[in-house]
């Protein structure tokens, strides 16, 4: 297994710095045409990148201070499905604004009781003529209530077995009908939404893929392959990462108490081993495996050391982190821009302080939660890496040793 990335000289690399030199200010659009924003797609849309290549792309732009467009939604999951299951006219109407973030996209999946069962969905489609008629609502829909459109998972067969049953929609968020109601966290910030869905009337043309194939599709949007560096983001991918405190640490001439250094250095050791782990992942993916539950390991530790990160960068600051808008100085502009980013966060939502501290501390809570849960990814590690049997359904009443012996 390699653990660097390819040297300096690497022709793939030469090639995004001339190319960065000849666009010193590049645009979106300047983005989508050069393939970069998407290249692990065919081409005309990017470059058919392997993973090391797109590792290569990343990583240049990183340095160089580049962003990408900010529509994580729409180019993270969106997108792959309606390249790889829509029609050529949905492809050409909504692929080019949603990869140059002209057109924002959310995702409307989570239901108030369909949550870590995502396919006992009770949400409606039922046909009617050129239309399709939605009642229903949806939860922690992010970022629904600024976005132009949403992937919606309705129920269109409630007669056939519940992974059947389901299809898969691009929903215009401005339809008669939708409304929403928001869900304001206690970081502040209004991140999430719930919608609601009353007799909406979605066209026959923006079903994606056949009616029916909802379920799979669900799971082709979940499962898309981009590889990122971004991964070492402390709030699912995004944000500081253990790496940018230890910096701050360093900066600020380290610590000599031996408890807080035991500490910072079971922080790195957590860092290393996601790291070590993200390359396993790409090994298999360059040597034509799929990855595995390596996935569900990376999750598991991944939120919980983001968890720690956080906390760690709070103890740092002593009794004064319990304020409001406290954290480590040092400004991360680089994880953080004036409109809605990966993760919702923005540049002004604290005034007056660098806000990706605070925010991420009282954000970290639902790390393990969002994305599937730590114990759903505990079950799947279980099953498929111990080779433990699946979890017990416990009878009401039953207690754990009394459904052993069972």
């Amino acid at each position: 297994m390699d653990f660097d990335l390819p040297p300096d000289d690497d022709p793939r690399r030469l090639e995004v710095r001339a190319w960065m030199e000849a666009h010193p200010e590049p645009t979106a659009q300047d983005l989508v045409d050069a393939g970069y924003v998407v290249p692990h797609w065919a081409e005309p849309w990017g470059l058919a990148a392997d993973p090391m290549h797109q590792l290569i792309i990343d990583d240049e732009f990183r340095r160089a201070g580049v962003s990408m467009p900010a529509n994580p939604i729409g180019i993270g999951w969106a997108g792959p499905t309606i390249l790889t299951a829509g029609t050529d006219a949905q492809r050409d109407r909504y692929l080019p604004k949603l990869l140059t973030a002209e057109e924002i996209w959310c995702q409307l999946f989570s239901e108030p009781d369909a949550g870590s069962d995502l396919a006992n969905l009770s949400t409606r489609a039922v046909r009617d003529g050129d239309e399709y008629v939605v009642n229903g609502s949806k939860i922690w829909s992010s970022g629904a209530h600024y976005s132009a459109f949403g992937i919606l998972i309705a129920r269109t067969d409630p007669d056939a077995p519940k992974h059947r049953g389901i299809s898969y929609f691009i929903c215009p968020m401005d339809l008669p009908g939708i409304s929403m109601t928001p869900i304001v966290d206690m970081t502040t910030a209004h991140s999430f939404n719930q919608v609601f869905f009353d007799d909406v009337r979605i066209p026959a043309d923006l079903l994606v893929g056949n009616e029916g194939d909802g379920w799979r599709l669900a799971k082709m949007t979940l499962s898309n392959e981009r590889v990122s560096l971004s991964s070492a983001g402390s709030l699912w991918g995004a944000g500081p990462s253990a790496e940018t405190l230890l910096d701050l640490v360093r900066r600020s001439g380290g610590t000599a108490d031996p408890l807080v250094r035991q500490h910072l250095s079971a922080l790195w050791c957590e860092a290393e081993v996601l790291r070590l782990n993200r390359l396993r992942t790409l090994s298999s993916r360059l040597a034509g495996r799929t990855p595995g539950a390596e996935a569900s390991i990376q999750k598991a530790m991944a939120d919980e050391h983001g968890q720690h990160v956080l906390e760690t960068a709070k103890t740092l600051i002593g009794a004064g982190g319990m304020l409001e808008g406290s954290g480590p100085s040092g400004h991360l502009t680089s994880a953080m821009g004036s409109g809605p980013t990966e993760n919702n966060l923005r540049a002004d939502q604290f005034p007056g302080v660098d806000p990706i501290w605070h925010y991420g501390y009282l954000f970290s809570p639902a790390l393990t939660l969002g994305g599937g849960t730590f114990a759903i990814q505990r079950n799947i590690v279980a099953e498929m890496v111990l080779g433990l049997p699946r979890d017990i359904n416990v009878e009401q009443g039953m207690t754990w040793s009394e459904a052993r012996r069972k």
